[in-house]
């Protein structure tokens, strides 16, 4: 199980990329078997690496239009193959010790 973060920014569209957010996310719901969590500055997926690698691709493609012709896509990994890797579960272990 891996965790990514990603942000898909459009050249050349102005100040404004929600319309491109909204293109990314509908993108994103259509994969099943990756869990998403939108937040201000990029996406968190959640999800079998190959699942995600193949997500980030369609974002990445799908920021593409008539009035953008450059993307730049970054793209951050968190993967452990000794246990179960998830979002709430990286909260809860920051939130339990900053409680503890």
């Amino acid at each position: 199980m891996a965790i990514a973060e990603i942000t898909v920014v459009p050249s050349g569209v102005g100040p404004s990329v929600s319309d491109y957010v909204v293109r990314a996310i509908k993108v994103i719901e259509k994969h099943e078997g990756v869990r998403f969590q939108l937040t201000p500055m990029g996406t968190i997926l959640e999800g079998e690496l190959d699942s995600i690698l193949d997500v980030i691709r369609e974002v990445h493609n799908c920021a593409f239009d008539d009035r953008v012709e450059r993307v730049l896509t970054l793209v951050k990994i968190d993967e452990r193959r000794d246990k179960a890797l998830t979002m709430e579960g990286k909260l809860s272990s920051v939130r339990s010790k900053l409680a503890g």
